[in-house]
């Protein structure tokens, strides 16, 4: 990706996990219990959510999604008393995006990689969308990226509900948000070197960066 679409991704990525991670733990050491210090974390992310939305005006697909998922993780904590359906709502909303991803690189005309993409860059969307419709090295790339992208997020999810059960929750916190770190760090890692291995033209590196 481009330097300030890439740098705005990792800037709102350490906000999202930086924010509950921070949270938890500091209510935990004061004493909260791990629900609570869990559903203050999740508060705390949920409200930057509203206030991101509102600066901008709009309340994206992916928002949505998150919101949903906050609510479902709220929802069966309080049936449950069980906290650990605040960590495994990470493990949804991975698995949420990661099946977006197989699904539009499969089945639908413009892959997420392509539409992320074109949000990250608004002023390029245009020449984005007629290099991906005019050049099949940038369809396959896009494809090739959505799909590996697609397939690691459904890996990290799955771990994650395997580790909640095995591990405890004070530790898991810590472990669910270092698997989201690696696995973005791998993702992007392939990401970089598909690109320095094929060398493509500037239209498709455009379209992958």
């Amino acid at each position: 990706m481009q330097h300030n679409g890439m740098s705005g991704i990792l800037r709102g990525l350490g906000w999202d996990l930086g924010l509950p991670l921070v949270t938890y733990y500091g209510l935990h050491a004061a004493g909260a219990s791990d629900t609570t210090a869990l559903l203050a974390g999740t508060a705390g992310a949920a409200l930057r959510m509203v206030w991101m939305a509102v600066r901008s005006r709009t309340l994206s697909p992916f928002s949505m999604v998150m919101a949903a998922v906050f609510g479902v993780g709220l929802l069966f904590t309080v049936l449950t008393g069980d906290p650990r359906f605040l960590i495994i709502k990470h493990s949804a909303m991975a698995a949420a995006i990661g099946l977006t991803f197989l699904v539009t690189a499969l089945h639908g005309g413009r892959p997420l990689t392509l539409a992320a993409q074109q949000s990250f860059q608004p002023g390029k969307a245009g020449d984005l969308a007629e290099a991906y419709a005019t050049d099949p090295d940038v369809r396959r790339g896009h494809r090739l990226a959505s799909l590996v992208w697609g397939g690691g997020l459904l890996t990290e999810a799955a771990i994650r509900v395997v580790l909640v059960y095995l591990l405890p929750i004070e530790m898991m916190v810590g472990v669910s948000t270092a698997l989201t770190v690696v696995t973005f760090a791998i993702l992007i890692g392939w990401n970089a070197r598909y690109l320095a291995t094929h060398r493509p033209a500037p239209a498709t590196a455009a379209a992958l960066a």
